[in-house]
């Protein structure tokens, strides 16, 4: 130390000519560093704000036609490389900002490069099948594969429509018309993921299903104020500042809210949906001593598989037991049936996709779950029990015994199908023995061992 601090004396006028030009010289590359930084983040935030706007009619000012010059459109944008993420074991994800150019019918999706790209970069593509089941061939088959592909301007395709608003494309194929996945893959998904672009974004949908989308048409038209785009029959290409190939998948019919933007729940999905469906109960009956109203518990009646075998049983006891009981089946009617859940405060279902309907159910109200044999006490958890607990409802499960099930009637007592499921999965397989306990099995309450479930649902409404 001595010895630098001696050196340092031996010349102060060239140190001091040093600094001060080394100075000058660090303000000029901070002064340059800045300007890019805020010409940059001036440019992300006039977007920002043009994406956040009121919602305006559908096929209006922002879609504009193939007149506007590529040019213009291209200096509007804001480069940023495609982003692929392909580690979610669930789903594959890809988002980019700038010049994005989509061809649906060629299942291609193009980022248009900077002049200053890396020659490297023009040369980058992905491939994807944008649907949350990656992992299930079975479902996974029936999803369209795309392509995104970085290319240079030259290369590029010539924009026919412009956009000024967020596109996001996903795929409705899979198993979709299954109430369960229609709701856990999508519905759930696409509201995590446009929420916040409140309303200004539009959807290009590939394997799209006209029916499936006239069922869920409230909750699509409160989540887009666009018209849905049928990606695999669109012949001409649409331009985009903004666009995600793909749906993140959290949990089976959850939100994770560290995953989801601005901390979205599953609370505010039972809002969003109370609102899309203009259901009138926020919150599920209280009871107290001077109430004079019986609560409401709807039973899921399936006619097939998984049905109760004795419902007017179950019909009698309940309405002993103080709740005014209505059977009902879900019904391609969403709208109508929505009101029906919503006006309930117990929900009584084998496991099945019917408990689905739990999502239109106030704050506050029960889920009760029957599992039947099979081993499902898990899965009925993890498919129902988490989200109705998310939800800010209570949560039963009702595990059934041997008595309680209709493959009495089939099997011996001492048939491992009744007597050690895992056994029953080791010498028949999982797939027979999944269609034996889902699709073959009935469940017969035994109403004096039930009682107490019903009766503990009653003293859940009456807690604060």
């Amino acid at each position: 130390m001595a010895k630098q601090k001696g050196s340092s004396r031996v010349e102060p006028q060239k140190l001091r000519s040093a600094l001060l030009g080394g100075c000058f010289l660090l303000s000029m590359i901070l002064l340059v560093v800045y300007t890019s930084y805020v010409v940059s983040f001036s440019n992300l935030s006039f977007w920002r704000s043009n994406r956040a706007a009121a919602p305006v009619p559908k096929a209006e000012a922002k879609i504009a036609s193939t007149h506007q010059a590529d040019a213009r459109y291209q200096k509007e944008k804001l480069p940023s490389n495609p982003f692929c993420d392909f580690s979610n074991r669930r789903n594959d994800y890809c988002e980019m900002e700038g010049d994005i150019r989509i061809h649906g019918n060629s299942s291609s999706i193009f980022f248009v490069a900077s002049s200053n790209m890396n020659a490297t970069k023009l040369q980058e593509s992905w491939k994807l099948k944008p649907h949350p089941r990656k992992g299930d061939a079975r479902a996974m088959a029936r999803v369209t594969e795309m392509s995104v592909k970085t290319l240079s301007t030259r290369d590029a395709p010539k924009c026919a429509v412009h956009s000024s608003v967020p596109a996001i494309v996903f795929s409705t194929g899979g198993y979709m018309g299954n109430f369960f996945h229609d709701f856990t893959d999508i519905l759930i998904t696409i509201f995590t993921t446009s929420q916040q672009f409140n309303g200004e974004v539009q959807f290009l949908i590939s394997e799209m299903l006209p029916w499936w989308n006239e069922k869920y048409q409230k909750i699509l038209k409160s989540l887009t104020n666009y018209e849905i785009i049928d990606f695999n029959q669109d012949q001409v290409v649409r331009c985009y500042p903004h666009v995600i190939v793909g749906l993140k998948f959290h949990k089976e019919m959850s939100i994770d809210p560290s995953k989801s933007p601005y901390g979205l729940t599953m609370v505010d999905f039972g809002r969003f949906i109370r609102k899309s469906f203009a259901l009138e109960r926020d919150t599920a009956i209280k009871l107290g001593p001077d109430q004079g109203k019986k609560p409401r518990i709807l039973i899921i009646a399936r006619k097939w598989t998984r049905r109760f075998a004795n419902v007017d049983e179950i019909v009698r006891k309940v309405e002993e037991m103080g709740f005014e009981a209505v059977v009902a089946e879900a019904k391609f009617n969403l709208i109508e049936f929505a009101h029906i859940v919503n006006s309930c405060d117990v929900m009584l279902g084998v496991h099945g996709a019917g408990l689905t309907n739990l999502v239109f159910l106030p704050t506050n109200a029960v889920v009760i779950q029957v599992v039947p044999l099979g081993g499902l006490e898990g899965i009925s958890w993890i498919d129902f029990g988490l989200a109705t607990v998310s939800m800010k409802m209570h949560y039963m499960q009702y595990t059934i015994s041997l008595d309680e099930s209709t493959l009495t009637e089939q099997f011996a007592r001492g048939d491992p199908v009744l007597s050690d499921q895992k056994e029953a999965y080791k010498k028949h397989g999982w797939d027979r023995m999944i269609d034996l306990y889902f699709a073959k099995q009935g469940v017969k309450l035994d109403m004096g061992r039930f009682s107490s479930t019903l009766l503990h649902a009653l003293e859940l409404l009456r807690q604060e």
